[in-house]
């Protein structure tokens, strides 16, 4: 297992900025306009493209496919299931963000199961949903995991065997795995988890940067990093309103806070 440290992460972020990635994302009602404006702040270019008949058009030209299925439903699984085909046919790199996944919500589980038989790239989740994603026990109510990352890091390496992926699991520490190599990032604050769309704009996040690279591990791993970061240094004192704006500047500012 390797520490990842700002000197791994560095490269990966000019990439992003000079290439600026098209990501297509298909990603809950809650968080679209966070998400836009995270990748924006990134130096990425974010589109939410979500009509069945334009979908898979779309993927033929984006650099990058998001699917998050925190608020799906019959009209958006079916666009989810054919961007996620089209991605595989045009091998567009693709994030898979299985929100809320497990036994108490099985609509949503059978569509992620059918998902990930389109081969994403990476598959970015909490451990409890890469726990229910694994077949194993998972202890959540809905979106917020309550298991811990430690729990689900074997889970995590078998997911990633199984599909011939990457996995990333959030929280106190994160896991990134390709089954083999294991990155760890250390960091973070609790504030994360108590504005909405953090974690739902990181897979965006890793969307944009696996778009820039064929390293997707360290790719992954860096935009894990970053968004640690960022909230180890947004502003918390005038409240969660405040925080939650500035992860945003902390992520446009990023690389000259950590040269």
């Amino acid at each position: 297992m390797q520490l990842f440290q700002n000197n791994d992460a560095i490269p990966f972020i000019e990439q992003v900025k000079q290439q600026r990635p098209l990501v297509h994302c298909i990603t809950n009602d809650v968080v679209q306009n966070f998400t836009a404006n995270v990748l924006l702040a990134i130096g990425a270019s974010p589109a939410m493209v979500v009509a069945k008949q334009e979908v898979e058009d779309f993927v033929t030209i984006a650099s990058s496919l998001l699917i998050n299925i925190g608020t799906i439903d019959e009209h958006s699984a079916n666009s989810m299931l054919l961007a996620a085909a089209k991605a595989e046919q045009t091998q567009t790199p693709w994030v898979l963000d299985p929100v809320a996944v497990g036994a108490a919500l099985k609509y949503r589980t059978e569509i992620a199961k059918q998902l990930i038989t389109f081969r994403p790239s990476v598959i970015r989740g909490n451990a409890s949903e890469i726990l229910a994603l694994s077949g194993q026990q998972s202890s959540s109510k809905g979106p917020d995991g309550l298991d811990s990352t430690d729990s689900a890091l074997n889970a995590a390496i078998l997911l990633a065997q199984k599909y011939q992926t990457i996995v990333a699991i959030t929280g106190e520490i994160d896991y990134v795995t390709d089954g083999q190599q294991i990155y760890s990032i250390a960091g973070g604050d609790i504030a994360l988890t108590r504005v909405t769309g953090t974690g739902c704009s990181l897979s965006a996040m890793v969307a944009a940067f696996i778009a820039t690279t064929s390293n997707r591990l360290t790719a992954t791993a860096t935009a894990c990093f970053m968004m640690k970061k960022a909230g180890e240094l947004a502003n918390k004192q005038s409240g969660l309103g405040t925080f939650a704006m500035a992860i945003i500047d902390q992520l446009s500012l990023f690389k000259q806070n950590y040269q």
